[in-house]
């Protein structure tokens, strides 16, 4: 293994063990590499700057005994970080950077180096050029396509040298003389970006320019800080005000635009099948609230009821993709199975001051404070305590809570979701009639209806909703004021047949995806076997029994297959119903005899012309009908 060490890096562990009169030897290296000369020792005449260390360990030994214990940390954290360089090109372009030599950098450029390459410690070329004021650099970069928007990956000293296993004195020298010395160390520069670094070091021209060309004013930091909050001089906050204010504009005007062109229901149509009314409802009470048209006191919350995997927590966590770009933090989501217990509520808020747990916060408080405008989806709120129910009414009423520390968080602007299987065998049963309140709901939004027009034909489904589900809802949540803070109660229906084939055909196309990239084969289906595994749904298990039925017929045979080496790679696989020809005469797949509900595969190698069936060893035909279906 071939060491090979920059000349700055020995500089700077030599200097160090030097300035502490260690031995003459690293004084006559210091001499050398100032001098950007090959250092020689006598007894070997090796150069230090490409010495091998598997050849010569003795001498790398004495170079680090010579210098005490000091240098031989230096020296083992130096070569592991040597040994870890992973583009020299991009350091070269850092240290051009920090020079100050910008036809160095110009050079590099043009000759493929990345503008948003970073150091290995996490700052950008750009975040480097901003913070040594470097206008020409900064310029060249962004007209290259350097990224004005990204962060920092630094935080501080000691807690970067932790994440990176390297010496904290390491760190705190690369920091001040790769980056900036003008910084204090101590302080917290996560998710910095360029903006942030100008307005630190108070540059208005590169501050200017860095706007010009897309940065965001009003982007945050990990302390949740601003660029407008560094500033130094007056004249410098006005140009962030104003700028701040223009930005602002130009992108509510983009999402309004977006909005226009792109309805949230077509979007949240393309990730959930079926479930038309549903998704209306809640876009209808979003559409609100983005258009201003709201009640800014009090939070969005809705109450999800249906069947399991019907699609309740995926139209949840699409709402909080479309609200927020950052979806960790922007969607929260409490199982509410862990809340059963009384004195569970300490987990929930966090626990009083005097008890274990005090300084770590609550599951929910903690969440909230980093995203204040989070989607927040209480899965399965029917099985929480009564006492956890209390402190959601707070919750859900003023749009604030209080943790156990006695901090209050606001969350006025957040959206509650909860989910219950409450009243699902009922909606189940009333599917029919609730699908066709849907229907209207949906023909009214198309033709202009006024909805006071259509009062006496959604009457049953009216009735059905304030007699039948709501008495389920009180005798669960034993209290009227809970239901009357819940902005919409949303139903989630059975699916129909025509949306049980779109499952089956998602599902399929996701194991043919499967199939394609990772073994190379192509799998290949009909309408037939569509038909035929939409018989495996479920109404108590959803779109999850759908999953289990393709797993069951399609994925085992193939998996069998695979372990018996019946298919390679190359080979098309073509589902198929034996009996096919019969569904064409007019019998009813759902009626069916199990028995003659067959999936088998055939299969067409590579250079074959037609395809063959599969057929399997008895002893290990796991296909079988009896196996398969029961007897």
């Amino acid at each position: 293994m071939a060491v090979r060490l920059s000349r700055q890096i020995f500089q700077k562990v030599i200097y160090r063990c030097t300035a502490n009169n260690h031995s003459p030897v690293f004084k006559s290296f210091v001499k050398a590499t100032t001098k950007r000369q090959n250092v020689r020792f006598s007894s070997s005449g090796t150069s230090v700057s490409t010495l091998s260390f598997n050849r010569n360990k003795k001498l790398w030994g004495q170079l680090i005994a010579s210098g005490g214990i000091f240098s031989a940390t230096f020296g083992l954290v130096f070569i592991r970080k040597a040994e870890c360089q992973v583009d020299e090109r991009n350091n070269q372009l850092l240290a051009a950077i920090k020079d100050g030599n910008n036809r160095e950098v110009k050079r590099l450029l043009k000759g493929g180096v990345s503008p948003n390459c970073r150091h290995v410690l996490g700052w950008t070329a750009l975040q480097q050029a901003a913070v040594n004021r470097n206008l020409e650099v900064v310029k060249f970069l962004l007209e290259v396509g350097a990224d004005p928007n990204l962060g920092d990956e630094f935080v501080n000293v000691n807690i970067t040298s932790r994440e990176k296993r390297l010496n904290t004195l390491q760190v705190l020298m690369a920091r001040e003389e790769d980056f900036c010395d003008r910084l204090n160390n101590a302080a917290n520069f996560k998710d910095c970006t360029a903006l942030h670094y100008a307005v630190l070091v108070d540059d208005r021209n590169i501050v200017e320019t860095l706007l010009q060309a897309g940065a965001d004013p009003t982007k945050e930091n990990a302390l949740g800080h601003t660029p407008i909050m560094y500033v130094r001089s007056n004249t410098m906050r006005d140009l962030l005000q104003n700028r701040e204010k223009e930005f602002q504009e130009k992108k509510l005007e983009r999402e309004a635009e977006e909005r226009r062109k792109y309805p949230l229901e077509n979007r949240l149509k393309e990730f959930i099948i079926g479930q038309e009314g549903a998704i209306n409802m809640v876009a209808s009470a979003i559409r609100r609230k983005e258009n201003g048209w709201y009640d800014e006191d009090h939070p969005l919350v809705f109450l999800f009821l249906g069947s399991s995997g019907i699609g309740k927590t995926e139209l949840a966590k699409q709402v909080a993709k479309y609200l927020h770009k950052d979806i960790r933090k922007g969607f929260i989501r409490i199982d509410m199975s862990e809340y059963q217990e009384r004195h569970e509520v300490a987990k929930f808020i966090g626990s009083p001051p005097g008890y274990v747990g005090h300084e770590e916060g609550g599951q929910l408080t903690k969440k909230l404070k980093e995203c204040p405008t989070a989607v927040v989806l209480f899965d399965e709120v029917d099985k929480a305590h009564p006492d956890v129910l209390t402190i959601m009414l707070q919750l859900f009423d003023e749009g604030r809570l209080t943790d156990g520390k006695g901090n209050t968080i606001e969350c006025k602007d957040a959206i509650f979701i909860m989910t219950s299987n409450l009243a699902s065998e009922e909606i189940a049963q009333h599917a029919l009639d609730l699908r066709e309140e849907s229907k209207l709901a949906n023909k009214q939004k198309s033709t202009g209806v006024d909805n006071t027009e259509l009062l006496e034909m959604v009457t049953i489904s009216r009735n059905f909703k304030d007699f039948v589900v709501r008495p389920i809802l009180k005798r669960n949540f034993r209290r009227d004021e809970f239901l009357g803070r819940i902005n919409e109660i949303v139903y989630f229906l059975p699916f129909s047949r025509s949306e049980l084939s779109k499952l089956v055909t998602k599902e399929l196309e996701f194991w043919a995806k499967r199939a394609a990239n990772k073994h190379s084969i192509e799998l290949m289906w009909d309408h037939h076997v569509v038909d035929v595994l939409a018989d495996g749904y479920d109404v108590h298990y959803g779109a999850r029994s759908i999953k289990h039925e393709v797993e069951r017929q399609v994925v085992t045979q193939l998996a069998m297959a695979h372990e018996q080496q019946m298919i390679s790679k190359g080979a098309s696989i073509r589902i198929v119903v034996p009996n096919y020809s019969d569904l064409t005469k007019g019998k009813n797949i759902s009626g069916m005899e199990p028995n003659n509900r067959v999936i088998k595969l055939q299969i067409k190698r590579q250079g074959a012309k037609e395809f063959t069936d599969l057929k399997f060893k008895s002893s290990a035909n796991a296909f079988s009908v009896n196996d398969s279906f029961g007897s």
